[in-house]
């Protein structure tokens, strides 16, 4: 789950992480209002979507006054966003972020993750800030420092000092960049992040050191344990399909091709997807229906994959262990009939009732393709397509 910028300080905050001041506004009035409470000669107007790169499509605007707060607000409030994140389609702006402004001396880029490579936290650091670190990490991989946390111990200063020297700071920076970082260690932890990123990363002519930007996401995995992060969710921020999926508690990701995928495994639903793409199709989506979904929850997950306009044919790949096949034949036949199946439809099923699964579906009276193994499932719905 992704949560936006002014939330990610507000969870700075409880946690030590210094932040400038600031204040969440939804509309033009509450943007001048919140430019004259703050009181500095400048303020930062800031579209609040789950995207970065939001200066350079326009999200990102510097007031002079509170009366131009409240003209850049009326602006921004309603506009579609689009930076290199949020695809050509773009986000709806409907929250604004109303900061103070600064006398920044050096911007830097500082970000915290899960490395799967040594199962550690690890720390990335770079003199780039305000740049994406992708664009970085191309070209200029070497201005990419890291500091790996070994869990039995978690942050330690020296750690910090390192990543500070590197990034060139000095006196009594050296020493809040610590702190800095250790405090944001410990938000990762205790908030089950799985990422946490701030670009940029300041430090002010007057020597402190801030987060000028906030991006969190969490693993939703976790969640239950945060009720109050939990809260935080925009669902106007997530793609229709995959907020619906969550009802459902369906593993769903929205892709571009023309083949639906519903598939019982993770795994096995990127194996489905990559024998998709070998034998010349693209996939539409990922979508795991999990080990023991229910006819209700197979029928969902059937009905999610047909709201896409651009699928034009259904691969249903499942082995059943946990999962029984009559159960998925079902639940495919009850969709197919609700939304008045028109793509061609291939399904593929292997173990737990297999035998009683295609019973059930050849006495459905839908054209389904069966299909005895993956390669030939994708195969058949790939020439469907075409």
């Amino acid at each position: 789950m992704n949560i936006h910028e002014y939330q990610g300080k507000q969870i700075f905050k409880k946690y030590g992480v210094p932040v400038p001041r600031g204040i969440m506004v939804k509309t033009a009035e509450d943007a001048e209002k919140a430019a004259k409470e703050l009181g500095t000669k400048v303020v930062v107007v800031k579209a609040q979507i789950h995207a970065g790169g939001r200066g350079k499509g326009g999200g990102v605007k510097i007031a002079k006054s509170p009366a131009e707060a409240k003209d850049l607000a009326s602006k921004m409030l309603g506009m579609i966003l689009k930076t290199a994140q949020t695809g050509p389609e773009g986000r709806k702006v409907g929250t604004l972020y109303i900061e103070e402004g600064l006398d920044i001396a050096k911007e830097y880029y500082l970000g915290v993750t899960l490395d799967r490579a040594t199962s550690r936290v690890t720390f990335m650091a770079s003199t780039e800030g305000g740049v994406e670190i992708e664009e970085v990490a191309h070209t200029h991989p070497e201005k990419i420092l890291r500091a790996s946390v070994d869990p039995a111990v978690g942050f330690q200063p020296f750690q910090g000092r390192t990543l500070a020297f590197g990034l060139g700071l000095t006196g009594d920076q050296v020493g809040k960049f610590v702190k800095f970082c250790q405090a944001l260690y410990t938000a990762y932890v205790e908030t089950d992040a799985s990422l946490v990123e701030i670009n940029p990363l300041i430090t002010t002519k007057s020597g402190d050191v801030l987060a000028l930007d906030s991006k969190m996401n969490f693993d939703d995995n976790a969640l239950y344990r945060h009720g109050d992060i939990a809260e935080m969710r925009d669902v106007a921020e997530e793609d229709p399909r995959e907020a619906k999926a969550k009802e459902f508690d369906l593993a769903y990701i929205a892709l571009e091709g023309t083949i639906g995928c519903m598939v019982n495994g993770a795994g096995l639903a990127m194996a489905t997807m990559d024998t998709i793409k070998l034998v010349g199709g693209q996939p539409a989506n990922f979508l795991d229906v999990g080990g023991g979904a229910t006819k209700e929850k197979v029928t969902a997950a059937f009905k999610l994959i047909l709201a896409d306009p651009s699928v034009k044919a259904v691969l249903v790949n499942i082995f059943g262990g946990i999962m029984k096949c009559d159960v998925i034949a079902e639940g495919v036949i009850a969709a197919a009939k609700e939304v008045q199946l028109k793509v061609p439809l291939v399904v593929r099923l292997e173990g737990t009732n297999v035998e009683l699964g295609k019973k059930i579906l050849r006495e459905s009276g839908l054209p389904i393709t069966p299909a005895d193994n993956l390669r030939q499932a994708a195969e058949k719905a790939v020439a469907a397509v075409k």
